[in-house]
């Protein structure tokens, strides 16, 4: 059972349901206690969002993302939750070029990932997330409290997360992981 979901934008949702990509990039919208990063929830469903989402913050390849969102975005006032996501590593990248190396991880353009690097205070966080995907989506109407910038909502009740199978394998996962342990912490590995 779970209540929490993470906004996010549509196309980068289909990109993670689709396993394109394991990762999410984010700037703000994440609490920091003691110093210490930690999203407010480490298991949330994917809350696709298409007000802030632009097309041009993609990657020409990704165009493609956005056309089949369109094409089955649900009913206004529909919120289809289908994918749920597990944190399983965060990292703070404070430096551009890390940043930037993770190129063929994401589906946001450069110039995205440029943009939300520098915003504010220089840096980033990436958080390697398990996406689950679950037999039949859950619709429940959206509700005046979940718009807004905010990145997470509380969706007022539980909803069952049953028989979620993992959208990449332990191996394909696992392979993930290790590619951004070697870009992004490589004195780890020596």
């Amino acid at each position: 059972m779970l209540r929490t979901a993470f906004k996010e934008w549509a196309a980068v949702c289909r990109a993670l349901a689709l396993g394109r990509q394991a990762i999410i990039l984010r700037k703000g919208g994440i609490a920091e206690a003691g110093g210490s990063f930690e999203p407010e929830h480490n298991r949330f469903w994917l809350y696709p969002t298409y007000v802030h989402q632009q097309q041009g913050g993609l990657k020409a390849d990704a165009a493609q993302l956005v056309h089949a969102d369109e094409a089955e975005r649900p009913p206004a006032g529909i919120l289809r939750l289908s994918h749920l996501a597990e944190v399983k590593a965060i990292y703070c990248v404070e430096k551009l070029f890390g940043a930037l190396l993770l190129d063929d991880l994401h589906c946001w353009s450069e110039e995205t990932v440029r943009q939300r690097f520098a915003y504010r205070t220089p840096g980033i966080y990436v958080l390697a997330v398990r996406v689950y995907t679950l037999p039949h989506a859950h619709e429940l109407p959206e509700r005046a409290d979940f718009a807004g910038c905010r990145t997470w909502v509380d969706l007022g009740r539980d909803l069952p997360t049953e028989r979620a199978r993992p959208v990449l394998n332990d191996t394909q996962f696992d392979d993930v992981l290790l590619s951004l342990s070697r870009r992004l912490n490589p004195t780890a590995l020596a």
